[in-house]
């Protein structure tokens, strides 16, 4: 499990295939202190570690993982987010995130707002009961967020100069695909009051 809260920024550079999957080579500062077989978060995709090198590490993304999110448009180069899995006794700074993206959604408008930005996105409605609520949580790219501007098919954010530095927010464009994973919570509400209508028909 994760938190969102994004610790380090990792550069990109190898990706090569594998039959259907991508074996994915990112050099960041924390690849050091990780270990084979541990999950880190990337771009808000769990994976697992499958190698390791000097300042980096590989993982490995599949065919269902590339096909739900923004990993098989990744070029050598690009800057992922990065996050390891929550510990045990850490602190709780962000929301409940799995690491699980539920589609992809896209960037419609950026606007700097007095030392602040304004990012609106846009997605695919009625994919398996994706909604936000106003101020609610929403993971972009593995980042924790609060959204606004709620509505059917999008949503706003305000990043922090903090968070835009620190992210790779500092490089969307407006166009570009961002992974979303939708509150674990605000889900199971759905199902439950989707399942309950239907029992009612």
């Amino acid at each position: 499990m994760f938190t969102g809260i994004i610790e380090e920024l990792g550069e990109v550079i190898k990706i090569e295939g594998r039959g259907s999957n991508l074996n994915i080579s990112v050099r960041s500062g924390i690849s050091s202190e990780l270990k084979i077989d541990q999950s880190v978060s990337h771009n808000g995709v769990c994976l697992t570690v499958v190698e390791l090198f000097d300042s980096g590490h590989v993982v490995t993304a599949i065919d269902e993982t590339l096909s739900k999110s923004n990993l098989s448009d990744l070029k050598v180069g690009d800057m992922v987010n990065l996050e390891r899995s929550m510990v045990a006794d850490g602190r709780f700074d962000g929301h409940i995130v799995q690491g699980h993206v539920d589609q992809v959604g896209k960037c419609t408008s950026i606007v700097e707002s007095d030392g602040s930005w304004l990012f609106q996105f846009e997605y695919e409605s009625g994919s398996g009961g994706n909604v936000t609520v106003e101020k609610g949580s929403i993971c972009v790219n593995g980042t924790s967020l609060t959204c606004f501007e709620s509505r059917n098919n999008g949503f706003t954010v305000a990043i922090i100069p903090y968070t835009y530095q620190n992210t790779n927010f500092r490089n969307l464009r407006m166009g570009d695909t961002v992974n979303l994973e939708f509150d674990i919570i605000g889900k199971y509400i759905q199902k439950i009051l989707s399942n309950n209508r239907t029992s009612q028909l």
